[in-house]
């Protein structure tokens, strides 16, 4: 598979070389000096786009993406993509947007879920989430706590309190907790590394071009709904 990568920091090297490893090609990397040659033959004639930008950029890029005729794997965060969605009800070309590429992140999300609803009935107790990543992080909160958040709000009738900390070189630690006067409960992940976000994007991106057009998710490649 031929994959074009937009945005080229840390998490575009990354991707780079997964995806080498996992035996595909890379076409053409745009970052801040070449963004015009998203419009060329070479860039349309790849499979699927990876992105990894910056919040403001990020909806810009995907619908030039959409203009090449590509689908496009997404995980920038800190942007409206509910925004693009109401703009764009059926998109140009298949989008699989996540907070978090992370197998372990997807599944941590679903258990994040079936918490809240178990705790539900007991009002001891109150949720709060904290997330920890590297100092050079963009956004906060990040987009996996926002998710987290979403995702048992409606559940819980409140939305948890979200605490941020940017320190060091940290990947990525999200932590959920329950706390009552008795006891504490508590959900964590800890990222070791970059390579997990890297690695769910480029199996994403291998899933997608099989899909027919349209917006996914992660819950819908790992069919975990």
């Amino acid at each position: 598979m031929l994959i074009n990568i937009v945005g080229y920091g840390k998490m575009g090297h990354v991707v780079e070389r997964i995806a080498k490893e996992r035996g595909h090609q890379i076409g053409v990397i745009i970052d801040l000096n070449n963004a015009s040659d998203i419009d060329s033959d070479k860039f349309r004639s790849a499979d699927v786009v990876i992105e990894f930008s910056t919040p403001h950029t990020a909806k810009e890029n995907i619908m030039s993406v959409w203009q090449q005729g590509l689908p496009i794997v997404s995980g920038t965060t800190g942007w409206d993509i509910e925004q693009l969605k109401f703009d764009f009800p059926q998109p140009r070309q298949s989008l699989l947007w996540s907070s978090n590429f992370s197998i372990g992140v997807n599944l941590f999300f679903e258990l994040n879920k079936r918490m809240a609803e178990l705790i539900k009935p007991y009002k001891q107790y109150t949720a709060s989430i904290t997330e920890i990543h590297h100092i050079h992080k963009l956004d906060a909160p990040s987009g996996t706590a926002k998710t987290m958040a979403q995702d048992i709000a409606p559940i819980l009738g409140y939305q948890p309190q979200i605490e941020s900390i940017r320190e060091g070189e940290v990947p990525g630690t999200h932590t959920i907790t329950y706390d009552s006067s008795v006891d504490t409960l508590t959900i964590r992940h800890e990222a070791k590394s970059r390579d997990g976000f890297a690695l769910g994007a480029v199996i994403a991106a291998e899933w997608l071009v099989d899909q027919p057009t349209d917006y996914y998710s992660m819950q819908d490649m790992l069919n975990i709904r």
